[in-house]
């Protein structure tokens, strides 16, 4: 610390973020080779991440995130791998882009309640799609961050190119525009093969080359390869901001679509990219801002304090800690 010790208490701190309740038995997640390192905004200490496209990588470091959509890979545990990059400041917890992650899919680990109510012992913890912040609710109660007047319909594209592991690469587009998100198909593709992102082309959507969400286990050679998406069109926002990677919902919008892109929406009004094809007529669209994980609080927390988190705690028992057999 570049000031010196500030302050003093009666009995030294219970824990940092991120690091293991107990020496009870836990699970990490098993990373390829280089893997796990942080992606281009770092990641925190103690938070939820996500893993990025591709999930099969053949030797490509795998990359996690503070944000993303659908199920989190699990808990950063501390192993002091934060890095300080800030001149004058006492610490920080954050790992900066390209830096190793351990992450911890089962066990027991103490977070921040980055919530707005206090945490409860037996609340499920749900991890922020935008931030990877935790907070606590009962099972099953998301919490709604926006609610917008929209319509979703169906978008198609056509374009030629060839895959060569996880990388799409187009030299034609014959119709529509290349969004993450898209559903692929053609002659040799894989089943649930989706654009993760794009990484090179001199215009967005068109010819270059695509990161794609599963590795090809062969080359698909130049071929004519067909794609499907959703477009959002919001026309009103009633509450909230609309994120990447947010659980969407309303009358006839199809089970599990996310938020996959930015069009000309930046959470307001304006046009994003959705995870599925479908068509939903003007209505009201809302979408969750977190999403229910596997851990458990064990502790009680308000905002901003520290509590104890586990996966293998079984919620029905009264007192709270006992270890599902």
């Amino acid at each position: 610390m570049p000031f010196g010790q500030t302050q003093i208490y009666n009995q030294p701190a219970q824990a940092v973020a991120g690091d293991f309740v107990s020496a009870n038995p836990r699970s990490m997640f098993p990373a390829g080779p280089g893997g796990l390192v942080a992606g281009a905004a770092g990641v925190k200490v103690g938070s939820a991440v996500w893993l990025t496209p591709p999930t099969d990588p053949n030797g490509t470091q795998q990359i996690v995130n503070n944000f993303g959509p659908g199920p989190i890979l699990g808990a950063v545990y501390n192993v002091l791998q934060g890095l300080n990059t800030v001149f004058l400041s006492d610490g920080s917890l954050l790992i900066p882009q390209g830096l190793p992650v351990g992450v911890m899919s089962d066990g027991d680990i103490w977070v921040v309640n980055g919530g707005s109510t206090e945490a409860q012992p037996g609340q499920k913890a749900y991890a922020n799609n935008g931030t990877g912040a935790w907070s606590f609710a009962a099972a099953s109660s998301p919490t709604q961050g926006a609610s917008v007047t929209g319509s979703i319909a169906a978008q198609t594209n056509s374009f030629t190119g060839s895959i060569n592991g996880d990388v799409l690469t187009v030299t034609a587009v014959g119709s529509g525009t290349l969004v993450p998100g898209t559903l692929i198909s053609g002659v040799g593709i894989a089943a649930n093969t989706k654009i993760a992102s794009q990484l090179t082309g001199g215009t967005t959507g068109g010819i270059g080359t695509y990161l794609l969400n599963i590795s090809q286990q062969q080359i698909v050679n130049s071929e004519t390869i067909t794609g499907t998406y959703g477009l959002l069109v919001v026309t009103a926002v009633t509450s909230g901001t609309l994120i990447v990677g947010g659980l969407l919902g309303g009358t006839g919008v199809s089970a599990n679509s996310t938020l996959t892109g930015l069009g000309t929406g930046v959470g307001g009004t304006g046009t994003y990219y959705v995870d599925g094809t479908q068509t939903v007529v003007s209505s009201t669209i809302t979408q969750n801002s977190n999403i229910e994980t596997k851990f458990v609080a064990l502790s009680a927390a308000q905002p901003g304090a520290l509590l104890k988190i586990a996966t293998y705690i079984n919620t029905s028992y009264q007192g709270v800690g006992s270890i599902v057999p």
